[in-house]
């Protein structure tokens, strides 16, 4: 059974047993405008949990994407390289960014589940 989690930076990781795929939310896309490029990190990098693991720019503005949990980086998304759209198109299937092997399962622990990850976007508006 798959876990998904969200951050208040929003991003979502989804883990399916020792690996977590990691990329942004509906809403993060949504702000960012139209995605024209994914900066990825290599694969086997090491990340840290709250830190910069890639970059998404858009029309509007260039934003870090944050590693939900410490882990190392298995695979990234090649297809974003030909296709950045993709995560305008599909933010939570098709436009992931990275593929981890989560350090610590606890640090899933801290993350806020689907609902409180909803209330959360709406007390911003």
């Amino acid at each position: 059974m798959s876990i998904i989690k969200f951050t208040k930076d929003h991003e979502w990781i989804k883990l399916d047993g020792e690996v977590a795929t990691v990329g942004i939310t509906d809403y993060a896309q949504q702000q960012l405008g139209d995605v024209v490029f994914v900066e990825l990190p290599e694969v086997g990098r090491n990340v840290v949990a709250g830190k910069e693991a890639a970059v998404v720019e858009s029309v509007k503005a260039a934003s870090e994407v944050y590693a939900p949990v410490a882990g190392d980086v298995v695979e990234v998304n090649e297809a974003l390289a030909d296709d950045p759209a993709l995560v305008n198109r599909d933010p939570q299937g098709e436009g992931w960014f990275v593929k981890l092997r989560i350090e610590n399962q606890g640090d899933l622990d801290d993350l806020l589940d689907e609902a409180a990850y909803k209330e959360y976007c709406e007390g911003l508006h």
